[in-house]
């Protein structure tokens, strides 16, 4: 009997805790598979007291007999690829023999990165908070049918190809005031691209086909967050891909009758990196409190992360657009100690609340809230407080979706999978 591809992606603007989840749930699976985004991404997981932080690579990577697949949703930066490959053997973590990556996959060029920069440069306060990492660049080229992608490095020509993608992106540098500098990469690059062709190339989608029609489970692990979609995200201020459930099927080349189930993940709280709208962000000690608590600063970009109350229309919103049948609550020791836990329930517009996620989170929106009772210290040894359990009730009858994870630390073992009252 065929497998089916269980999702897991951020059900809020990124940053939620994917990698730890994916990490956790890995021995359930034979393969883990990225199907989106690129070298913007930072999972972070801890476990035997040491921290690692994933790119590209699909986070079941420290778990033996389990592959990892980079599909062909999947941006690629060479030189960031090899170093972290070579950060993984240096931690003793055997990578090559189980990692695979699609021949359909876009490579980042050193000129979408300058292209990048330029950009957001040219943009000044109206930039949208990119990590300069090419992610944009790359995936215009790709949709323009000018792209680069690691099949092509395996061509006699690839050298003309790049090349003439050079050029091009050279003629776009005239249209921008500034002009970052990228020449001076270019030789690691082209190093780093003599270096993938070691890996394991292949089309990712007849592999991953034979893979599921043998029985062999796969979990399609996500970048991002969900109100980063480029489609349904807060537009412009988004990723330049699909994060959500949908970006599987065209990220990875299985048919949606394929998938099985979807877990988003959730911080207890909600966070942002950049520029862009966030009705719930405190801008006060409390909200100074929870980012000292919580380590909020980007795993990719080191930039403090702008910290708020949950958010029950955007978490309502994500799990309706991503078919969501089960949620995953992170870091809820971050809110440990407070007396009060606010939720958003809904947005006050022009004098009527809504309970709905809108088109545009425009400036005169004001978030309505409900109060909760906060709670103690969490363990992972020890059930969680009736405190605890009212909040997560609270959020299940809410959204309709069972929370079946509860995170109460960094490290692998602080986790807790719970019953639910709530039906999948």
């Amino acid at each position: 009997m065929a497998a089916k591809v269980d999702v897991i992606l951020g059900a809020q603007w990124g940053d939620e805790g994917k990698g730890k989840v994916v990490d956790v749930v890995a021995p359930e699976y034979a393969v883990i598979a990225r199907f989106q985004g690129g070298p913007n991404a930072g999972h972070t997981l801890i476990f035997d007291g040491k921290k690692h932080v994933l790119h590209t690579i699909p986070s079941g990577v420290f778990r033996p007999g389990v592959w990892n697949l980079v599909g062909n949703g999947v941006v690629i930066d060479p030189v960031i690829f090899m170093g972290e490959v070579k950060g993984l053997e240096a931690a003793g973590v055997d990578v090559r023999p189980k990692l695979l990556i699609s021949r359909r996959a876009h490579l980042i060029l050193p000129t979408h990165r300058a292209l990048d920069a330029a950009s957001e440069a040219d943009k000044g306060a109206g930039k949208i908070g990119s990590t300069l990492k090419g992610i944009g660049p790359t995936y215009m080229d790709k949709t323009g049918r000018n792209g680069l992608r690691v099949g092509d490095i395996e061509r006699p020509d690839f050298i003309q190809r790049y090349r003439a993608l050079v050029a091009k992106h050279e003629r776009l540098f005239a249209l921008h005031e500034h002009k970052p500098e990228w020449q001076s990469k270019e030789a690691e690059w082209l190093a780093a691209v003599e270096a993938l062709k070691a890996f394991n190339l292949v089309d990712s989608e007849q592999w991953l086909h034979d893979q599921l029609n043998a029985g062999h489970a796969v979990m399609a692990e996500g970048a991002q967050g969900t109100l980063l979609d480029i489609d349904f995200g807060t537009y412009p201020f988004v990723t330049s891909s699909n994060t959500i459930s949908a970006g599987a099927c065209t990220g990875l080349g299985v048919g949606p009758s394929r998938i099985g189930k979807v877990i988003g993940i959730f911080k207890a709280y909600s966070t942002r990196v950049g520029s862009g709208p966030f009705p719930t962000e405190l801008h006060d000690a409390t909200g100074e409190a929870i980012r000292k608590a919580g380590n909020e600063f980007g795993s990719t970009t080191g930039r403090p992360r702008r910290c708020g109350w949950l958010d029950l229309p955007a978490l309502r919103f994500a799990v309706m657009v991503n078919g969501v049948t089960e949620l995953a609550m992170m870091k809820a020791d971050v809110l440990s100690g407070m007396d009060t836990v606010r939720v958003c329930t809904g947005y006050r517009i022009g004098g009527q609340v809504h309970a709905g996620f809108p088109f545009e989170l425009a400036d005169e929106l004001e978030p309505v809230y409900a109060d909760l009772k906060g709670w103690g210290e969490l363990k992972a040894d020890k059930p969680l407080p009736p405190e605890m359990e009212a909040y997560i009730t609270f959020i299940e009858q809410a959204v309709g979706v069972p929370v079946r994870i509860v995170s109460v630390g960094p490290d692998r073992a602080a986790t807790l999978v719970r019953m639910s009252a709530v039906a999948s």
